[in-house]
């Protein structure tokens, strides 16, 4: 991976993360201003919900920072676009599709049919 490359990725995984960090604060502000008691116990279970599930999207969204800064690091170390497992490069099209790849098309496959093998079912 080029200079050029490596710059066009650390760019887009910033604004990945600056968009991220701007929806959880809209979402911030949206929780504390819907702060509302609601007399209907449907209207209140409804509002629950929808605060659970943006809470729980919220969580994976931080999740996904920390995955999106570990992948700054390792452009700034030189291991990004390179398989953890195996070594070879991970090709252009799978990091354009998930940038904060770590494994290759092929070592990720792998992983997936072990996992499926031995997962408790």
């Amino acid at each position: 991976m080029n200079e050029r490359q490596r710059e066009y990725f650390r760019r887009k995984l910033i604004r990945w993360k600056h968009d991220i960090l701007k929806e959880a604060q809209e979402t911030l502000a949206t929780l504390q201003s819907e702060n509302e008691n609601h007399p209907d116990l449907a209207d209140r279970a409804s509002s629950e919900t929808d605060r659970a599930i943006e809470l729980r999207a919220r969580d994976r969204q931080r999740k996904l920072i920390a995955k999106i800064d570990a992948a700054l690091a390792r452009i700034e170390d030189g291991s990004y676009g390179y398989c953890e497992e195996t070594g070879d490069p991970i090709s252009l099209k799978r990091l354009e599709a998930r940038p904060i790849a770590t494994l290759s098309l092929e070592a990720q496959e792998r992983h997936e049919r072990n996992e499926r093998v031995y997962r408790d079912d």
